[in-house]
């Protein structure tokens, strides 16, 4: 599982632990273990039992911690796993609303990707991103979409959601953050709708999706890849960009310090060695 670069996170529900080696084979960059949403009340405790009986028995294993929300009677305990157990590399926190909700988590000693999925918490979302431990954002789009009163899956709940994409983007650069994660696509069969998807994700300045399904994986990861076109189109551009020339031309087009960069980023999320 690869802990820099996150174009994937997969997220497995904690009450089915044989699906975590899955996960972890799976190719997604990160693993999100989840005590939340997927594990219904009265099965909490022993989804944190057997998340933490399979971190100890398995010493290579990384994962995330999907926590329960501020004000569960779960968290306090959800929390204390993440800080003792070496193989949780990160706590997401659910429908964060506050710099002080943030520094509860933080308290782990683990990185935390705050998940914003309210009105307040997008109202809080300076200082949610500004806030000590936090490492990149993420938002869960349905349950914004709900609070914020919107009709699911229309035009004009994407022209709002979109909005919240923009400060998610804006506030991570103001905090210095990781690229933000673009919310879940839940169609899990619409492969080509979740192509589409991620594509809006990495035109938008997203690192890429948190994922619900082992399938969707791979087709992100090809989604992001840059084309040969567009790695051959950087290569040519640095090629051109290393006499020392402040403004010249490729391919007929001026090329300046920003169209550098872009061709920079592009080799960079290739996994190319940039010169």
């Amino acid at each position: 599982m690869n802990t820099g670069t996150i174009r994937t996170a997969l997220f497995v529900p904690a009450t089915r632990p044989e699906r975590i080696p899955k996960a972890l084979a799976s190719g997604a960059d990160a693993v999100i273990v989840d005590l939340e949403d997927a594990v219904a009340e009265p099965l909490k405790a022993q989804a944190r039992e057997q998340l933490d009986s399979l971190l100890a028995s398995d010493a290579q294993a990384r994962v995330l911690v999907r926590i329960n929300a501020a004000g569960h009677v779960q968290q306090a305990e959800d929390l204390k796993l993440c800080a003792a157990r070496a193989g949780v590399i990160g706590v997401l926190l659910p429908k964060a609303e506050s710099a002080a909700q943030v520094a509860v988590a933080a308290a782990s000693g683990k990185p935390v990707w705050p998940i914003i999925e309210s009105a307040r918490g997008l109202a809080a979302l300076g200082e949610i991103a500004a806030a000590d431990g936090v490492e990149r954002l993420s938002f869960g789009a349905l349950d914004l979409g709900l609070d914020l009163g919107l009709a699911s899956g229309t035009a004009a709940a994407e022209r709002i959601l979109d909005q919240a994409r923009y400060g998610l983007l804006l506030q991570s650069r103001l905090a210095g953050l990781a690229a933000p994660l673009d919310s879940v696509f839940p169609d899990i069969k619409n492969l080509p709708g979740l192509a589409r998807f991620a594509a809006d994700a990495r035109d938008m300045g997203f690192g890429g999706v948190l994922c619900i399904h082992p399938s969707q994986v791979a087709v992100v990861h090809e989604t992001l890849m840059p084309s040969a076109d567009e790695l051959a189109w950087a290569q040519r551009v640095l090629s051109a960009g290393a006499s020392g020339e402040g403004v010249f031309v490729v391919d007929g087009e001026m090329v300046d310090a920003p169209v550098i960069g872009r061709a920079r980023r592009l080799l960079q999320r290739a996994g190319q060695a940039v010169p």
